[in-house]
């Protein structure tokens, strides 16, 4: 059994470590990665008998595991502000979508509850793709990416009636009741022996009681329990017990959830919004992100491995056909939808095409109408095989978008894009938590600027508070003729996309030299990138901030104000200084990102040198009165 186990691991491992830096490294990204791994070990895991779906069920933590990260990102304040998103347009897309399905499935001479159940399957999407694609690509914050967001997150809450609401779709109730059981355990669907549901057989009023007491315990015990709890964990000086703890309380949560008959995911995207404003929030992020991280690769493997070969060789034209057919379904109702709740351009095609697969709910919720006699086992196989092979269409479908749909909105968003009635000397590309603040002190000194974003939803906020924006593209070099960049004198490029943020940069050096450029740096290695397109003023985002609080640290520990301040001062110097060596041997490499590259070679070089000299300097600093 030991050597079963460490072979399925060594096998799993090994797949994704070839396939997915090969995927990403041809622009593919690594969800696709995972699943080509998944494709070629499949014949290897069945040859050794493995239980592929019984493995794909328990890597579905990771999908756990990922909303509860996602929760600690997420204030309250904002989930209600999304609420309208979430619960409006998050509903209609369930609706119209499982309304959609089962007339076709009615076409195809399927009785009416088992058309249904297919709807309700095929009505929901990947979040475990989706959100990892947009977060990977930069799109999470574009309104496409915030619109998809929030239908996923309804599909997760639908979850649970439909759960609650499949087993009326069978017919003769008692009978499915008796053989639920063995039909789950042995169906080859997948399924638990271990029956620790707390609300089988109670009345519909108890069983909403016990599931409202749960949900009652996690917010209380996010925000009560979770400060204690770790500060005691604290007291042991052990940062393998944080993890465990960490976990532990993921797995709680998940578990309480499932006893009550809820989604685990939701369960725990509720107990991370609870805890987002917790002193431990970061702490929790560091320990659980890496096992997310492994789970979701695990699982994306198994649902690559899961695709039965050699009933989709039977049946090779109509599964290929029922999986088009779905994309195409789903992707003109989200296109309809779209309109309706006003996606402008880009943002409406992402919307479409990044939802358009089945979900990984829907290994679930097939195994779960098997088990409850509700669709036939070969109908089930069937809709396994279109999941699994829709979600491995997705990461096609985006590089669909990237490829063909978002370059031609970028060109063609003319009669989109506002007319800039008035230009200012100061242009501010992007209005966020960066850009937003650079315009409130100019217009706070009597500054007039010209502000242009992405974002819809952006702009909306700003006009409610009567500050003056324009919605366009602002790397289209139209629109920055437009906002009067012939006569600028600054340039302020804050957007969040890295690769556009350099394409601007490089842009603005190449044809408009003349302009003095700020640009916001996402990391050091962004800084490398912004220097070699030409940029020579950038602002590592978090960069300021940092600083202040190692002031603050050094005034805790001791030092006076006047001191810390001159230690800050020094580190801030040197590191500039050292930046601006590295960025020269950055943009002198040809392969900057190589171990071998002159870069590389120059920190290894130096590295004693700097740290001696930094070092030094900061004891100068902090011993002179």
């Amino acid at each position: 059994m030991t050597a079963e186990f460490m072979f399925i691991t060594f096998t799993i491992f090994l797949a994704g470590m070839i396939a997915v830096p090969l995927a990403s490294r041809f622009g593919l990204g690594s969800v696709l990665g995972y699943l080509i791994a998944g494709i070629a070990i499949g014949p290897v895991l069945h040859g050794a008998g493995v239980d592929v779906v019984a493995l794909q069920h328990f890597t579905e933590f990771g999908v756990v595991m990922m909303l509860f990260l996602i929760g600690l990102e997420m204030q309250p304040k904002l989930l209600w502000a999304m609420r309208a998103r979430i619960f409006v347009m998050g509903g209609l897309q369930v609706g119209i979508t499982a309304l959609a399905v089962m007339a076709v499935a009615l076409l195809f001479g399927q009785a009416w509850t088992i058309a249904l159940a297919i709807g309700l399957i095929f009505a929901l999407s990947s979040t475990a793709i989706v959100t990892q694609t947009l977060n990977e690509k930069g799109l999470m914050r574009s309104d496409g990416g915030q619109a998809s967001f929030s239908v996923l997150l309804f599909q997760d809450i639908a979850v649970i009636p439909m759960l609650a609401f499949i087993p009326l779709l069978a017919l003769p109730a008692l009978t499915e009741a008796l053989h639920h059981g063995d039909e789950q355990h042995g169906g080859g669907h997948g399924g638990a022996a271990l029956n620790l549901n707390m609300v089988d057989g109670l009345p519909g009023w108890q069983a909403a009681l016990v599931t409202l007491a749960a949900i009652g315990l996690v917010i209380l015990a996010g925000r009560y329990l979770t400060g204690p709890i770790f500060r005691y964990v604290a007291r042991a000086r052990l940062r393998e017990l944080f993890v465990s703890t960490a976990l532990m309380m993921v797995l709680a949560i998940a578990l309480l959830m499932t006893m009550v008959g809820l989604s685990p995911a939701l369960g725990t995207f509720l107990a991370g919004v609870v805890m987002a404003n917790s002193e431990y929030r970061h702490e929790l992020e560091s320990d659980i992100a890496p096992f997310k991280g492994i789970f979701l690769g695990v699982f994306f493997i198994t649902v690559g491995a899961s695709i039965d070969f050699a009933l989709l060789g039977q049946n090779l034209a109509l599964i290929a056909g029922l999986t088009l057919g779905l994309i195409a379904l789903k992707c003109a109702v989200m296109l309809g939808l779209g309109r309706v709740f006003r996606l402008a351009g880009g943002d409406k095609w992402l919307f479409a095409l990044g939802l358009a697969q089945a979900g990984e709910f829907g290994f679930v919720l097939v195994s779960f109408t098997v088990a409850s006699a509700v669709v036939p086992p070969a109908v089930a196989d069937i809709l396994l095989l279109v999941v699994a092979l829709s979600m491995l269409l997705t990461p096609a479908l985006f590089i669909i978008y990237d490829k063909m749909i978002a370059p031609r909105y970028s060109r063609q968003q003319d009669g989109e894009a506002d007319k800039i009635e008035s230009a200012s000397r100061i242009i501010i590309a992007g209005h966020g938590r960066f850009g937003g603040i650079v315009n409130r002190a100019l217009l706070a000194a009597d500054y007039q600027t010209t502000v242009v974003d992405y974002s819809h939803e952006q702009l909306a906020m700003l006009r409610r508070f009567g500050l003056s924006a324009y919605f366009g593209d602002a790397t289209r070099p139209d629109l920055l003729q437009a906002a009067g960049i012939e006569n600028a004198r600054v340039l302020v490029i804050a957007i969040d996309n890295r690769h556009a943020a350099t394409e601007l940069a490089r842009y603005m050096h190449e044809h408009h030299p003349k302009v003095h450029v700020v640009a916001r740096a996402i990391d050091r290695w962004h800084v490398y990138e912004l220097w070699a397109a030409g940029c020579r003023d950038i602002i590592r985002e978090t960069y300021d901030s940092s600083i202040r609080a190692a002031r603050s640290v050094f005034e805790a520990i001791g030092h006076p104000r006047e001191q810390a301040e001159r230690m800050t001062g020094v580190f801030e110097d040197f590191d500039r200084k050292t930046m601006l060596e590295t960025a020269q041997a950055f943009l002198d490499s040809d392969d900057p990102h190589s171990e071998n590259s002159i870069y590389s070679k120059l920190v290894r070089e130096n590295m004693d040198t700097w740290e001696a000299e930094l070092k030094e300097q900061m004891r100068v600093a902090g011993r002179a009165s």
